[in-house]
């Protein structure tokens, strides 16, 4: 069985998509078609910014969906996932390789998750930590002790939990895990904290949105984060969907499922190469591969 994957932020890197645009007229009619539903020029900062450009929320979060969703739409007749799954922003670059959302529909989708999860990180200093070494019960189990808005957010593969909250109460949190013998607990370079309560005021707005957007049936399932289970039913996808920003990333769950039930190939579309890691980390076994455009010019 073969599931194609689709990364989150973090996976931007300068130049990313430039050779999609180059050799496939199909990307080059995306692209362009892209920078006029943003209504700015997502190609020049893909293409020529800066790594400090790209990490702008409202820029990276659109540029690793463009980058995976043109990537599988140019793979044509090779694409043939069995199911799918996706990382965070990668869910809804997910979901328009499985049709159930139109690329432009998956397109306003994540312009409006972007930019509503800036708006929530600006009411509230927060951040996310990298847990290392720690059993993820006992991870769950000093965020529950700690005073404050501490959650686990991201379950990447064993050994590796990121948490997510306020930044007093993440700052305490890193002490006590340091403390439990984790090997490393390392407060990440980002804007919030993302996968947690304080992520209300985005997924608010975010449901309304999700809400009025048209959900076809998919064309194989997805396993989403916030359930670690395959989900076929657009109205359970739409619901999920809406619940994923507040709550945590299960990746690990994910995978251990997918394989489950029979996932063997794992194909990752899209920048970077963090999740066929994971996988690996996740079980040894499985195998993964990365999506590559071979160019008929």
């Amino acid at each position: 069985m073969k599931a194609y994957i689709f990364p989150g932020q973090g996976a931007q890197f300068t130049g990313m998509g430039l050779d999609l645009y180059e050799k496939s007229p199909l990307a080059q009619e995306l692209f362009e078609n892209a920078n006029d539903i943003l209504g700015f020029s997502i190609t020049d900062v893909m293409f020529e910014g800066s790594a400090e450009d790209l990490k702008e929320t409202k820029v990276t979060q659109p540029a690793v969906f463009l980058h995976s969703v043109i990537l599988a739409k140019t793979l044509g007749d090779n694409f043939k996932p069995d199911v799918v799954a996706g990382h965070s922003l990668g869910e809804l670059s997910a979901l328009v390789a499985n049709g159930t959302l139109s690329f432009e529909d998956g397109l306003k989708l994540v312009s409006k998750r972007a930019l509503a999860m800036q708006k929530a990180c600006e009411l509230q200093p927060s951040t996310m930590a990298a847990i290392l070494g720690l059993e993820d019960a006992l991870v769950e189990d000093i965020c529950a002790k700690t005073e404050g808005v501490v959650v686990a957010a991201n379950y990447n593969c064993p050994g590796q939990l990121v948490i997510s909250g306020d930044i007093e109460a993440i700052n305490k949190a890193c002490e006590s895990m340091k403390e439990a013998g984790a090997k490393r607990a390392l407060v990440l370079p980002v804007g919030g904290a993302f996968h947690s309560p304080l992520m209300e005021p985005a997924r608010e707005e975010l449901a309304t949105a999700i809400e009025n957007t048209l959900f076809n049936k998919p064309n194989c399932p997805i396993y989403q984060n916030v359930t670690a289970n395959a989900v076929i039913d657009e109205n359970n996808i739409k619901k999920n969907l809406i619940s994923q920003l507040t709550a945590p990333v299960r990746w690990t769950q994910s995978v251990q499922q997918m394989i489950a039930d029979g996932a063997t190939l794992f194909t990752e579309v899209g920048p970077g190469n963090v999740l066929q890691g994971l996988v690996k980390k996740i079980d040894r076994e499985a195998q993964t591969a990365a999506a590559t455009f071979e160019s008929n010019v």
